[in-house]
């Protein structure tokens, strides 16, 4: 049946609103006085906003935008987290500087049209499987909205008692994983379709090549009186292949390259949906070398030409990977360990799915020499191969990320698909019933997706009216640097952790410190944490409330900042352990005998150009021992000072 792009573009389309609900949110808190900035989904979007705002800026690929610290001839930088996952950045960038657009708005519309992009190539695939425009809507949707709920998290937790409501679509996170996460469900279906065009009933949508002779599936249409007929080995059976049709099939050619093209996106945009993609793949090659399809020779041979074209794609990113910074193992927090993860949800999924395809075959509604059969086993391998591949390679990479951001819409895809063939095959379904069944199946998703802005959106909204108060002033900054050739090199102590952070999406000048500032290859870990201690120092900070606030008040802005992120949560790694009062306490010492050794140690302090700090006229005494402030320039909330050395 030929699809009816339709009913994918309004999966699409309800999955961009979904995208935008949480701007929306912030339009309603603001009522009427929003300023123009965007509201984040995930409090990390601040440093992938920065790193875009620099390139839109027309910064270079390896530019910190919190120090200011570019590549320069004569000062080659590192290769940061962000530098190497340069695709996604990029490719919003570009049409961005080309139109106008700023960082806010790049944010907003890259995050609703990936998301749309990523449900419509879910509807292609499940449309190619089943031939059911209807049903293939309704399983986009199921796929990405149930994406929190199939990792174990999302607004089940609340409503359930037994967590909270964290976090919002996962995959909406802009741009990464939002953007790799089109490639990856686009890659998906693309290496269907090379695997089952040309294969009646045409699996793949795609009619036989002209001169071609094609593989016939053991799907359910086929034709068994011709099939009884026809001998094996001839025209019109089931085994005929005509021996070298591959090489004379440019839609195949066609499909591999689109094929590695994606993989080569998701290369150099996120490594957990590169490193799941690549999983799948090779899942995928062994299932047909065991499933043993009809055609598989053929099919094999288009495996291994994509294998290797992919390939070229990890070696220049393994070379860039052997040039990054010290600071991005520092903050990565690899775990050498060959224990296995055999419980997290979409591992638990993937099981399901299996036992699930089993109980199917037994009971003859599907088979499993079926190239649909195969291709669901190899989807739910690829979930529990990424969990553990440490077993194999003793190396574990934070996890989490695989089960938030891919692993768990993966594990959701092979149920779909493995649904989708029982779909394909069964009596009746154009039914009017069967038809208001799926039509319901759709409306439960729309509205689950309702529940999971309403719940997990929330938590957000009071650091996302703070960023849009502080919006002026940061605009007021960028007015100033065009008059300023050397504006990135202008330090601004920010006062407020969360609109520091967000501070380089609005302007170029650096910042004193931020809590994504150690994610760039700008400075040190050591560098991160004296910058650190002068920003408590100018804040007015004692040891005593450092470590009070750290023991007992749960400032983990401090934890992060000075011990690293895997001491604030037990989520990023295996081997997470508690902080202890005693270290601390160390700590505590540490940043005590820094600022009493400050006046000797002046010519190692960042030196500061602006202030911002807020207008109910809290200027900390410590700021004024050290600088001479202008009358200022108020903004709403905030007020921005230039400093003067005394």
């Amino acid at each position: 049946m030929k699809l009816r792009w339709r009913f994918g573009i309004i999966a699409g389309l309800f999955l961009a609103i979904f995208s935008l609900y949480p701007q929306g949110k912030l339009l309603w808190n603001r009522d009427g006085e929003w300023n123009g900035h965007y509201a984040y989904n995930d409090i990390d979007e601040v440093a992938y906003a920065s790193y875009l705002k620099a390139l839109i800026d027309g910064r270079p690929r390896k530019n910190d935008p919190y120090t200011g610290r570019d590549e320069e001839p004569g000062k080659p930088q590192p290769e940061s987290l962000f530098s190497i996952q340069f695709a996604a950045p990029y490719t919003i960038a570009l049409p961005a500087r080309l139109l106008g657009i700023d960082a806010p708005w790049a944010m907003t519309i890259s995050g609703a049209v990936a998301i749309f992009l990523t449900g419509l190539a879910i509807f292609w695939l499940i449309g190619m499987i089943t031939g059911d425009s209807l049903y293939a809507m309704a399983d986009a949707l199921i796929v990405i909205v149930f994406g929190a709920l199939f990792a174990g998290e999302g607004a089940i937790g609340e409503i359930t008692g037994w967590g909270y409501s964290y976090p919002y679509f996962p995959g909406f996170r802009r741009y990464l994983p939002a953007m790799a996460m089109a490639a990856f469900f686009f890659f998906v279906p693309l290496v269907w379709k090379l695997l089952s065009s040309g294969s009646p009933p045409y699996e793949g949508g795609v009619a036989p090549a002209s001169g071609d002779e094609v593989v016939l599936s053991s799907a359910p249409e086929v034709d068994s009186a011709a099939q009884r007929t026809t001998p094996a080995g001839k025209p019109g059976h089931p085994s005929f292949v005509r021996r070298g049709a591959f090489f004379r099939s440019p839609h195949a050619a066609l499909l591999i390259s689109l094929s590695a093209l994606c993989f080569g996106y998701m290369v150099f945009s996120y490594f957990y949906i590169w490193t799941t993609a690549a999983a799948w793949l090779g899942c995928l090659l062994v299932c047909w070398l065991v499933g043993r399809p009809e055609g598989f020779g053929r099919d094999v041979k288009r495996l291994v030409i994509l294998g290797v074209g992919c390939g070229v794609f990890v070696v220049p990113y393994a070379w860039m990977l052997s040039q990054r910074s010290t600071t991005m193992d520092e903050v990565q927090l690899l775990v050498h360990t060959h224990s296995p993860d055999l419980w997290r949800m979409p591992s638990l999924i993937s099981c399901g799915v299996l036992i699930l395809i089993a109980v199917f075959v037994v009971s003859g509604i599907i088979r499993l020499r079926e190239r649909g059969t195969l291709f669901a086993i190899s989807l739910a391998l690829s979930v529990i191969a990424v969990f553990n591949q440490q077993v194999i390679t003793g190396q574990a990479l934070q996890p989490i990320h695989y089960q938030v951001f891919i692993g768990n819409y993966v594990a959701g895809l092979a149920l779909i698909v493995t649904f989708a063939l029982v779909w394909r095959g069964l009596e009746g379904r154009e039914a009017r019933h069967w038809r208001m069944a799926i039509a319901g199946l759709a409306a439960i998703a729309v509205m689950w997706g309702i529940v999971e802005c309403h719940y997990t959106v929330r938590i957000l909204d009071d650091v996302n009216i703070a960023r849009d108060e502080a919006f002026p002033v940061g605009k007021r900054m960028a007015e100033i640097a065009r008059s300023d050739p050397d504006a990135r090199r202008r330090t601004v102590l920010y006062v407020g952790t969360a609109e520091a952070d967000d501070f380089p999406t609005l302007a170029p000048q650096s910042v004193l410190w931020a809590r994504h500032q150690h994610l760039f290859a700008g400075v040190t870990w050591q560098e991160n944490k004296e910058r650190y201690y002068q920003q408590l120092y100018y804040q007015g900070v004692t040891p005593l409330q450092l470590a009070e606030g750290m023991k007992h008040e749960g400032d983990i802005v401090s934890v992060i900042a000075l011990f690293g992120w895997g001491r604030h949560t037990d989520r990023l790694n295996s081997e997470y352990q508690p902080l202890k009062f005693a270290e601390v306490d160390e700590e505590a010492q540490r940043y005590a005998a820094y600022i009493a050794d400050l006046d000797t140690r002046r010519p190692e302090m960042v030196p500061l150009d602006y202030l911002i700090a807020p207008a109910d006229g809290f200027y900390p005494d410590n700021i004024n021992k050290w600088y001479q402030r202008d009358a200022g320039e108020t903004f709403g909330k905030y007020t921005l000072f230039r400093l003067t050395p005394r």
